[in-house]
């Protein structure tokens, strides 16, 4: 049995206090002591909800009698105009950018959500555009392998010793690693501290770093393309990193890349784990994009087939125990070989051998991982009556779906050698198809079962909705996933259009993981990314590496796996650092945002900015411990005893970017 238990290792570092760590102290001690309203989830004691419910009351019968307009055709009865809009940009998309309510409200917000849910709709060319700087997103799987070699294969390409191509690389990744620390520090080391590190400041006030660092000595080189001269494996993830960020923030069919994000959860793969990183990019390209929005059989049998997957659960180490002595009885027919390796593979060429007798060297017998989380995980959820039994004959079922060469090009391969022939007896049913029709005859009886429909319902509505979805919105999901054949996109439109939704105990109680606090910020301040490096530790720092969930489950999407005081704080600090322009890679501008008028009135600027990030949503008790930073000389930028007042409006935009009411979707 795989660990259940989630290892999300959070990075430990050094806190850094700048005077704007100091300034925030008070609304620290707020994101303490509402961690656990935070965490709630539920409209009891949730500071928020309790205003919002008295305000609602006054006018729910106005609003029943003639809803607005723009959020006719839906069933909202709870939520005025403005708070259905923000709900619904909350969780169709990673967060409102400026300008999004008023547009939502231009179109209509059924008309906007159908919109959404038929993303082909949408012209997203300048997404696309975006992407053409990471190369890696469009290699195979062979490709990759060749660009990116293993330290021992890069070696001879080089004619040198593995210990020198390892000191060579290890001497670039350390000046790569001083870049991103110093970029996601949001600071820059002076002459005195690090010579290498000085290339004096650019127009923006931001510090560039010369060939030892920083933009590589050129003023019109991306910094990217320094990093982009690396030809570690590593490189393909964190490509993969920033175009996941890239995504999020910039694309036009949000809920698409919502979608696509939530599968590959649902369905995830550990990027650490060998082979796995040169074959990530294809399983996110080419199993779960373009499933993400389409049906749900045939999702699964993409990620059945796909090598990322039979890696990472090790079924292409799933093979008949009677294996080895039927293709040894082959060979000696054959006076050798015949054509075959140590797994049944086709002969290798003499460069080859090495992984050949690797092949050989393994075992032959039934592997139960796949097995076991396809009816656990990607199907009938934990409780669903199956026995151990059923996970063999599933295992049974799945025998010679494996990879032609997994250390190489890592394609997928069925092997009839390997697989156990004869019928198979999976929750009653014989599966008796033959070679690799068994597993499809499998994943079709396990995405039909009534289980399966109610698992996903429940997922996808706690992932929407919030934590606890009622029963009745599960059960008229899990009928449309019956009655459209695991159609995905009709059980959206049944969630969405339902009053479960738009109902005041959903509204702002689903905690945002890392990641979605990391894109809902920097969307919501119109953040101009051209390097998202920094975001990628940012939310590795907060507490979810990307790609680098290592149990099957994927990373948990209830509030007690995000909510304590070490990530609370680092949440604050990414918000302090965005707001505060100093995130390298990513360009802020909070005056403009907020207005001139804001930056002479501190109470000003603070009501401005809870107006435009909180859409005016903030409790009592929040709105007193940000009102009594204001008069701090760091927020006012002016000594004690300076007449002359000037906001500093990103520190106030930073606050409450951190504020608990942020923290929530």
């Amino acid at each position: 049995m795989l660990h259940r238990k989630q290892n999300t290792q959070r990075r430990k570092s050094a806190v850094r206090f700048s005077f704007e760590g100091f300034a925030a102290l008070g609304i620290v001690a707020a994101l303490i002591f509402f961690a656990p309203f935070v965490a709630s989830g539920n409209s009891a004691g949730n500071p928020i909800s309790q205003k919002q419910k008295t305000d609602s009351k006054k006018n729910q019968k106005k609003d029943t009698a003639a809803a607005p307009a723009s959020i006719q055709g839906l069933p909202i009865t709870d939520l005025s105009e403005s708070e259905a809009i923000l709900h619904a940009l909350n969780r169709l998309t990673y967060g409102p950018r400026p300008g999004d309510m008023e547009m939502v409200r231009q179109i209509g917000l059924a008309k906007w959500i159908d919109q959404q849910l038929n993303p082909d709709s949408i012209d997203d060319s300048a997404m696309q555009a975006r992407l053409e700087k990471y190369p890696t997103l469009h290699m195979s799987s062979a490709k990759l392998y060749s660009e990116f070699p293993q330290p021992q294969v890069a070696a001879r390409k080089e004619g040198v010793s593995i210990e020198e191509y390892r000191k060579e690389q290890q001497a670039k990744q350390q000046q790569v690693t001083r870049q991103m620390t110093a970029m996601e520090n949001g600071e820059q080391k002076d002459d005195s501290a690090d010579a290498s590190m000085d290339g004096g400041v650019d127009a923006s006030g931001k510090g560039k770093l010369t060939k030892q660092g920083y933009n590589g000595g050129d003023p019109n080189r991306s910094p990217l393309e320094f990093y982009q001269q690396l030809k570690t494996p590593q490189r393909i993830v964190v490509e993969l990193s920033m175009a996941k960020i890239d995504r999020a923030i910039y694309s036009e069919r949000q809920l698409y890349e919502e979608m696509a994000a939530f599968w590959f959860n649902h369905f995830n793969v550990f990027a650490g784990k060998g082979a796995d990183r040169w074959m990530l990019t294809s399983y996110e390209r080419d199993t779960i994009r373009p499933h993400a929005m389409g049906k749900f059989q045939d999702l699964v049998e993409a990620t059945a087939k796909s090598p990322a997957m039979m890696f990472y659960l090790d079924n292409w180490l799933n093979t008949d125990p009677n294996a080895e002595q039927r293709i040894a009885q082959q060979r000696r027919g054959r006076g050798g070989f015949g054509g075959f390796g140590g797994f049944g593979m086709p002969q290798q060429r003499p460069g080859q051998q090495q992984q050949q007798q690797q092949q050989q060297k393994r075992q032959f017998g039934i592997n139960e991982n796949y097995g076991r989380e396809l009816m656990e995980l990607h199907t009938l959820g934990v409780d669903a009556g199956y026995t151990q039994q059923d996970v063999v004959e599933v295992a049974k079922c799945f025998t010679g779906w494996t990879i032609r060469r997994p250390q190489q090009d890592g394609e997928f391969f069925f092997n009839p050698q390997l697989h156990v022939n004869g019928p198979k007896y999976v929750l009653g049913h014989t599966i008796n198809a033959g070679g690799m029709n068994d597993g499809f005859e499998v994943i079709k009886l396990l995405t039909h079962d009534p289980h399966t429909a109610h698992h996903i319902s429940q997922q996808i509505a706690q992932h929407f909705v919030s934590d606890n979805p009622s029963a009745s919105l599960v059960d008229r999901m899990t009928q449309t996933f019956t009655s459209t054949d695991g159609d995905i996109k009709s059980v959206l439109h049944t969630m969405f259009y339902s009053p479960e939704f738009w109902s005041r105990d959903a509204y702002a109680v689903k905690i945002k993981t890392p990641f979605e606090l990391v894109i809902s910020a920097a969307r919501a301040v119109g953040a101009n990314v051209d390097l998202p490096l920094p975001m990628m530790l940012w939310t590795a720092r907060i507490g979810e590496p990307l790609y680098q969930c290592q149990p099957p489950t994927g990373y948990k999407d209830t509030a007690e796996t995000w909510v304590n005081t070490g990530a609370l704080l680092n949440r604050l600090n990414y918000s302090l650092t965005l707001a505060g322009n100093r995130l390298r890679g990513a360009h802020v501008d909070i005056p403009a945002l907020v207005g001139p008028e804001a930056t002479n009135n501190p109470n000003g600027a603070l009501d401005r900015t809870i107006k435009i990030l909180l859409n005016g949503d903030v409790s009592a008790q929040t709105r007193s411990t940000l009102e009594k930073q204001l008069n701090d000389p760091q927020v006012i930028e002016a000594k004690l005893d300076d007449p002359i007042k000037k906001i500093n409006v990103g520190t106030v935009a930073g606050l409450v970017l951190g504020a608990p009411e942020f923290q929530r979707r």
